[in-house]
């Protein structure tokens, strides 16, 4: 069956369909990553989001349940050059083909990936529009310009739990009782859970509105701030609550946590053009001279010239566009950084900052 990618710039991308059938609007973006599809589709920072995937090879080795970072995926649609329907994995359970049917996600396949990255690369980030259904190629461009998305829009709403839900160790660390974490959900990966209770955290997850007065009622150790999609700037209620938080409890944040950090502090926001999505970004640790490859996905930073130094320390750099990936507060048990320390998929060279938050509580 034949599949048609439209752009808002009135580029048209025509290939093979699989997965769903339909038609999905979303934001236009790219990743780099060589593997990890299944995370990747289950992110719900992808919300709201077509996913283009720069690995040739997609669908080879199936999906499974233990690869799942979240309950479903979560992406609009999903764009591969090759596309696999017979998979080759002993951990597979279902090939991508049943999996994307079952969940209603529509894919192509036989684009020419290289060409439409490249275009990403240069114009920026785009609206777009997968069809299986009409030929009508200006339809769908139309359609594509005039979908409302990412810019002004609250996706963590969408995609964060309904309920609170706890996450409990199921052993003792280094002689002490775990700590008691509050974790916001602003579109949390099961990774990141993961990571959390291995260096010994005792979580309760709740839901992106939970009042700060809710969360300082149940006496936690720490608060953290998860992940999540879209603009963090229309997120009004997150920015307040981490303000009455600042001070009163000490607090970790990643990629949208960090954002909205960045707004706690009195700082602000902009979208990058084209965002960084992947397994291989090159980050500066300043404070110790390192350089980590990183895992990160998002679309849009942190300014670093609008936060004020006096207060807040900026600890990591990206050294391919020198965006700022990192920081801390001088005075309050509060940091946080742009990429995932969980990293799933991609490298480890992170993990050390889930360790980072323990000695923070330890402190405090």
């Amino acid at each position: 069956m034949k599949a048609i990618l439209a752009l808002e710039d009135g580029s048209i991308f025509t290939g093979r369909a699989f997965g769903a059938v339909g038609e999905r609007t979303g934001e236009v973006v790219f990743n780099t990553s060589m593997s990890g599809y299944q995370e990747i589709l289950t992110d719900p920072s992808y919300a709201g989001q077509i996913v283009v995937m720069t690995c040739p090879h997609i669908g080879n080795y199936g999906t499974s349940d233990k690869d799942n970072e979240s309950v479903r995926p979560f992406v609009e649609g999903f764009v591969a050059r090759e596309f696999s329907e017979i998979s080759s994995n002993w951990q597979s359970s279902e090939t991508l083909e049943s999996y994307l049917k079952r969940h209603g996600i529509i894919g192509v396949s036989e684009v020419d990936t290289r060409a439409l990255v490249l275009k990403i690369r240069n114009r920026g980030a785009m609206r777009g529009i997968i069809s299986t259904e009409s030929p009508d190629a200006d339809r769908l461009i139309e359609q594509a310009r005039s979908a409302r998305i990412m810019l002004g829009a609250d996706l963590a709403s969408s995609v964060s739990c309904l309920q609170p839900y706890s996450v409990a160790p199921t052993e003792k660390f280094d002689g002490r009782k775990a700590f008691k974490v509050i974790a916001y959900d602003y579109g949390i990966k099961r990774n990141i859970l993961n990571n959390l209770i291995r260096v010994g955290c005792d979580l309760t997850v709740v839901p992106a509105s939970t009042p700060a007065e809710e969360v300082l009622s149940l006496n936690p150790d720490g608060v953290f701030l998860s992940n999540g999609p879209g603009d963090p700037e229309p997120l009004l209620y997150a920015v307040g609550n981490i303000r009455k938080l600042l001070g009163r409890k000490p607090i970790f944040g990643i990629c949208l946590g960090h954002q909205l950090m960045g707004l706690a502090f009195g700082g602000k926001t902009y979208k990058l053009k084209f965002g960084h999505r992947g397994g291989n970004q090159p980050v500066k640790n300043l404070k110790s001279n390192k350089v980590e490859i990183t895992a990160q996905n998002h679309g849009f930073a942190v300014d670093p010239d609008s936060l004020k130094q006096s207060q807040v320390e900026i600890t990591h750099i990206n050294l391919n566009d020198q965006t700022l990936e990192g920081m801390r507060h001088r005075s309050l048990p509060a940091f946080s950084v742009q990429y995932h320390p969980e990293a799933s998929p991609g490298p480890h060279d992170s993990h050390y900052l889930f360790e980072e938050f323990i000695k923070l509580m330890m402190k405090s």
